[in-house]
This record gives structure tokens, sequence and C-alpha cells, in this order.
């Protein structure tokens, strides 16, 4: 390891196999539609940076910034074809990601829950497996492959496959809080959580499928920002500002 990336990220990693999920909106920057090729660069590096520090990683990428299958459903189109619609601005965003990873010097692999042999691989747990025993960085597309199940299912679904040690969601905010902290000031940072208190109190974290399957695989999840340079590799060593979700909270 270089010495400038031991200044950047000087700590041990707590987890070896870590599922990074990324919403399609993280990629829009401050766009209000589409990819911001600026804030996906910055997430490579990031990205980078966390397998620099020797840790396997593989991610899940939303598409929320091109197309959302529940908002095509609730202007009329049928769900099965709004969320297939979803599916593949998943695909747009996991070849751009590619695309950057692979410039700065990572080796990747795009694998699809839908069959699109001329763009990229379809999923198969044991070729995932191998790409990622290989150093590979693998970037999961088209969620699960079916209707009606989120990108957030589709990552604890994911990490439970790839035996990951942690599930990682980065978001706009750097955590959990007990309300909205851009509409209440006196909203509580929630450092540590259970599963049970996320389901019942109906935090918007994640899905509640996707909570339950991380719940029953007892993966922990971090919620953490992506805004801060270096927050992945920081997170994973612990550093930084996050909310950890496990079975035990508080």
């Amino acid at each position: 390891m270089s010495t400038h990336m031991k200044n950047k990220v000087s700590s041990k990693p707590l987890y070896r196999r870590v599922l990074l999920k990324i919403s399609g909106e993280a990629l829009m920057g401050d766009r209000a539609y589409g990819q911001d090729p600026k804030t996906i660069e910055r997430i490579c590096r990031d990205i980078k940076s966390a397998v620099d520090i020797g840790v396997e990683l593989c991610l899940v990428v939303g598409g929320g910034n091109i197309f959302r299958g529940i908002e095509g459903a609730n202007s009329g189109m049928e769900r099965a074809s709004a969320d297939y619609m979803g599916m593949l601005a998943t695909v747009l965003n996991a070849l751009a990601i590619q695309n950057n990873l692979e410039r700065i010097g990572l080796d990747t692999r795009v694998l699809s829950a839908i069959n699109m042999m001329q763009i990229c691989e379809p999923y198969v747990r044991r070729r995932a497996m191998r790409h990622m025993e290989r150093g590979r960085v693998v970037i999961f597309a088209a969620g699960t492959g079916n209707p009606f199940f989120t990108t957030d299912t589709a990552a604890a679904l994911r990490a439970n496959e790839m035996g990951c040690d942690l599930l990682m969601k980065g978001t706009q905010v750097d955590g959990v809080y007990s309300a909205d902290p851009r509409k209440d000031k006196k909203a509580e940072h929630l450092k540590t959580l259970s599963y049970h208190e996320v389901l019942v109190r109906d935090l918007k974290v994640m899905d509640q499928s996707a909570i339950s399957l991380a719940r029953e695989n007892k993966i922990p999840i971090m919620v953490f920002s992506l805004h801060s340079k270096d927050a992945i590799a920081q997170a994973i060593c612990g550093k930084g500002k996050f909310t950890v979700i496990t079975d035990k909270g508080k």
C-alpha cells in the first residue's frame, strides 16, 4: 500500500467482505435528473480507497435518478412493466460506475439479474463469488430480476448470497435520526439500532423486506453519508458518523 493511501485511511478494516448499496439519486449530484459524471467519479474513487485497504467489495445500484418503477405505476403504468423499466435504469448506472472504476485501475464485472449478454454477464452466484475471490469489484444490476421488489431487497439478498460481513447503505445523511434532520434541528442521531426497532418504528432506512432478510441472516446494516471524502473506507474502519443496525441495537 502506498504512503499516500496510508495517510488517507490508516486504520484496519473491521469487515472483510462488504456490499455497498448506492441509490440512483446519489449519482445525480446537484442535477434534477440523470447522472453527474463528477459525482460518479468521486464515489468511484472512494470505492477504490476501500479496495486499497483490503476490503472485498460488491455493489448494488438503484435507478431512481433515471426511472422509478413505483412512480411509473402511480402515474397509471402497469406495475410490472414499470418495475422492469426501473431495472433497466439500474443497468445504465452500473455500466457508468464500471467505466469509472476501470479508468482508475479497478477490475470490475457487471452481473445482471436480467440476461443481456451483449452488455454484461448474467447473474450466477458461483461466478460472482469467483470474481470477488479474484479481487474484482462486482456490480449487481437489475435488482432481483423480479417486479415488486426494490433494490434495497436486492442488496440484502446479494449480501446474503455473497457471504458479506456488512451491508452498507450510502445515503444523503450521515445515519438514522429520530426525525428528518433537514426539517427538525432537534432530531437525534441514532448511533445504533436493532432490526426490531427499525421495523416497529417504521424508520425509512430500507424497505421492511430488506430489513427482515438482513435480520434473519444476522448481517449488520450501516447507514452513512456518501458525501464525505473517503466515507466508505472510513466507515468500514469504524471511523466517522454512521448508524449501525444489528440484532442487539443499543
